[in-house]
């Protein structure tokens, strides 16, 4: 009964017309990022942040939760189309859709990815609403060194569903926990790992790293294919809805995807991305029915799942942010960011302290996912019309994109060439077959893990055992330390490898 109250006083903040009009602005200019390959809606927002000042907070965050799952609706767009992820989370969407849309089948192939969004952005939503109140509970038992435990089980998480090799995976994290530490340290003042260089003191910028790693590397890897290629391909989208039998095959997929996406999008450094890869390894392992196409030649399955997966992970991953203020992913910590700036404390107290904008935020979610379901299956002729731009003119543009849209975050040409040398990294990745996505999670978690662990060891003078003397910290300790046993097993370990072979 309270949910209901609840949600109708957030219905009615969601309601009002210029929270409309926000929610409306967020979708579109999601979804426009999310095609336009290179710009991810880490860059948006950060560039978005300074325009928000001015705005009410609650629609402020409405607008910028919006661009954050018109994203990932965006994202498949592309993915689909042109083979090119306008989303690091639509990866995954590539292998299957891209296929689908090659054999004539990309209407089918992009309403599957509508309909599996919207399907699972409201469940997720509908998750975020029942769920968050008694999570917010369990959120005050929470101290430095639960926080410290919790960040350790979404970096174990994060190296298990890495796709590729789990070494691979346990160099990535580590180095986003080393570039994590670079800058000057809180505590006492010095600058570490700066080099004397003056612009380093300030460490390196998050959005430097995603668009160097993602969209220059991207960029590089493709331009090192012969031209032949890497032409862009524009399917002719007829039959727009997919047939009866893609709908059997679709919807388990879709309810298993979101299912899965829901519980990763909650873990600090799971959300979106983790969610799309481990629900095509689900698939994968799912057994195949008789005369279905395999995966990696235009399965629906393989574009369903991973597009509710991501959008799941979407929603669901406001829970820590909304609840304990920890933002599990770079988008959440540009949300802290805004709540910040309209002097708002993120963690448990907001729900008691400002429950228009937690309820107004959670119901305009559900707003938001009409629009686009709405807003995306018209259009996406002219996303095609869009992406019939060649390469050699489509390229510059999205370099031209991130470098106004990293410069114009700091003002600053020394984040112009980071994103440069990025690239070439990023282009390192692709040769080596390392997986970048937990590199990020590194980066992101390190600064708060060891601003957990310092402030755990201050309060129990020096006393490690505190991790383990406490109930829930040693829970989450444990369930880690779980996870990496039975991945290092070997039955398990073969499986895995087995699942993330892409065919």
């Amino acid at each position: 009964m309270e949910l209901i109250e609840h949600l109708s006083l957030g219905f009615g903040v969601a309601f009002t017309p210029i929270n409309l009009l926000y929610a409306f602005i967020g979708c579109l200019l999601g979804t426009l990022i999310g095609v336009l390959p290179g710009i991810g809606p880490v860059a948006t927002i950060a560039m978005l942040l300074p325009a928000t000042y001015a705005l009410p907070p609650v629609s402020a965050l409405i607008m910028l939760a919006g661009i954050y799952y018109g994203a990932q609706y965006g994202g498949s767009t592309t993915a689909i189309l042109v083979n090119l992820p306008g989303e690091s989370s639509s990866v995954v969407t590539c292998i299957d859709g891209y296929q689908m849309a090659r054999k004539g089948r990309a209407g089918p192939a992009l309403a599957a990815a509508g309909l599996g969004s919207f399907f699972a952005g409201c469940v997720g939503t509908l998750i975020l609403a029942a769920f968050a109140p008694p999570l917010t509970e369990l959120a005050f038992k929470f101290g430095p060194a639960e926080y410290f435990a919790l960040m350790v089980l979404g970096l174990i998480g994060a190296v298990v569903l890495a796709s590729g090799s789990l070494l691979k995976a346990i160099a990535m994290i580590v180095l986003g926990l080393l570039l994590g530490l670079v800058g000057t340290d809180v505590n006492s003042g010095v600058a570490r790992f700066s080099f004397d260089v003056p612009e380093l003191t300030d460490g390196i910028g998050f959005v430097v790293i995603a668009m160097g790693v993602f969209g220059y590397g991207e960029i590089i890897s493709n331009l090192a294919q012969p031209e032949h290629e890497r032409e862009v391909f524009t399917a002719k989208v007829s039959g727009l809805f997919p047939t009866k039998q893609d709908f059997k095959d679709m919807i388990p997929a879709m309810l298993r995807g979101t299912f899965l996406g829901s519980a990763l999008g909650i873990l600090p450094g799971g959300g979106a991305l983790l969610s799309a890869f481990a629900a095509y390894a689900l698939e994968k392992k799912m057994k195949m029915k008789p005369g279905e196409v395999p995966f990696g030649q235009g399965n629906i399955r393989g574009v369903a799942a991973p597009e509710s997966a991501n959008n799941a992970g979407a929603q669901t991953s406001f829970i820590p942010l909304l609840t304990l203020g920890i933002p599990p992913n770079a988008v959440m910590a540009l949300m802290v960011g805004a709540m910040t700036i309209h002097n708002i404390q993120p963690g448990p107290q907001v729900m008691t302290s400002n429950p228009e904008l937690f309820w107004g935020l959670i119901a305009s979610m559900w707003i938001g996912n009409a629009m686009l379901i709405i807003l995306n299956l018209p259009l996406i002729g002219m996303w095609i019309k869009l992406l019939t731009v060649p390469y050699r003119y489509l390229f510059p543009a999205i370099v031209l994109f991130c470098a106004i849209g990293v410069y114009s975050t700091n003002n600053n040409t020394w984040d112009v060439w980071m994103v440069g040398l990025f690239g070439v990294i990023g282009y390192l990745f692709v040769k080596l077959g390392a997986e970048p996505a937990p590199l990020l999670l590194g980066f992101i978690l390190g600064p708060m893990m060891e601003e957990n662990l310092r402030r755990a060891l201050l309060l129990s003078r020096g006393d490690w055992s505190v991790f383990v003397t406490r109930p829930l910290s040693a829970g989450l300790l444990a369930a880690g330390a779980l996870m990496l046993v039975v991945v290092l097993l070997p039955a398990v370990k073969s499986k895995r490898e087995e699942a993330f072979v892409e065919d």
